[in-house]
């Protein structure tokens, strides 16, 4: 998992061209002014969910085995609480389709404001979307990148 400004966003492109990619998808945008919806970057390797909504008390741990993550935030003020798969109770199966499996558990809150983004890889489970002391409206971009 990565924690960082998206001023620092070059260091992370040198890794990897899909990292670049995804992350000249949202500097080179005014993603403020996108609707809620899917955009293709690259086909099916690389694409972007842009999505508005309410933070909520709770939820569940996610992760993915087919995309990497790289979630930013548009708008607005979330937290995300992590921890690794594997300290983690698994409650729902890998959907294969939707790149999706859920689990049970408890670890790290990490606090993002708008101009802030996370990558999250496979072992990264993530709840994202939780609220602080007061709901907040966020509107982010979640970049999948195909491992």
């Amino acid at each position: 998992m990565i924690f960082d400004s998206i001023k620092n966003a070059g260091i992370y492109e040198n890794f990897d061209e899909r990292l670049k990619k995804g992350f000249d998808f949202i500097l080179n945008n005014d993603l403020k002014v996108f609707d809620n919806g899917k955009y293709e970057i690259d086909g099916t390797k690389i694409f972007a969910n842009i999505q508005e909504y309410t933070t909520k008390e709770s939820g569940l741990f996610e992760s993915h085995k087919k995309y990497i993550d790289i979630q930013y935030i548009i708008k607005g003020f979330e937290q995300i609480e992590v921890n690794n798969i594997e300290n983690l109770e698994q409650c729902i199966e890998y959907d294969e389709e939707k790149d999706v499996m859920f689990f049970n558990g408890a670890g790290s809150f990490i606090k993002i404001k708008e101009g802030y983004f996370t990558i999250f890889y496979p072992q990264d489970g993530h709840k994202p979307c939780i609220s602080d002391i007061n709901k907040s409206q966020v509107k982010k971009v979640v970049v999948k990148i195909l491992i």
